[in-house]
C-alpha cells in the first residue's frame, strides 16, 4: 500500500514563510506528476501547484503564482512546497498527491484536476494569521 505523508505545516504570520514536504511509505511507484492541494473551511479542494517530473515543468494557481514554489525528488516521489508571503487566506489543509498515470496533455488544465490524482496525503495544516 502506498501512502503520502506530509510534514512541515504549522502556524506562521502573515508576510512570513513555510516550507511543506511530502515523501512516499509503503511500496514503491513510479509517478509522472505530483501536486499540492488545500481546503479550507467548507470549501472545495482547491488546486496549489503542481510539477511533471519528465521536463520539470510547473504549475501554480493564480493565487499562489509568484509566491509560492514547487520542486521535488522523481526518483524519491518527495515534492516540496516553498510558501513565501504568507497571506491568512492562504489558510488550510494542505495535501499532496501522486499521478502514476502516463502524460497526455500539457495545461493547468489538466494537473489541476485532483480526480487524475491516484495517490494523496492525509494533509498538513497551515495556519496563516493576520
Amino acid at each position: 500500500q502506498v501512502q503520502l505523508v506530509e510534514s512541515g505545516g504549522g502556524l506562521v504570520q502573515a508576510g512570513g514563510s513555510m516550507r511543506l514536504s511530502c515523501a512516499p511509505s509503503g511500496r514503491t511507484f513510479t509517478s509522472s506528476a505530483m501536486a499540492w492541494f488545500r481546503q479550507s473551511g467548507g470549501k472545495a479542494r482547491e488546486f496549489v501547484a503542481a510539477i511533471k517530473w519528465s521536463d520539470s515543468a510547473t504549475y501554480y494557481a493564480g493565487s499562489v503564482q509568484g509566491r509560492f514554489t514547487i520542486s521535488g525528488d522523481n526518483v524519491k516521489n518527495t515534492v516540496y512546497l516553498q510558501m513565501n508571503s504568507l497571506k491568512p487566506e492562504d489558510t488550510a489543509v494542505y495535501s499532496c498527491a501522486a499521478d502514476t498515470n502516463p502524460v497526455l496533455y500539457d495545461s493547468i488544465g489538466y494537473y489541476s484536476t485532483a480526480i487524475k490524482y491516484d495517490y494523496w496525503g492525509q494533509g498538513t495544516q497551515v495556519t496563516v494569521s493576520s
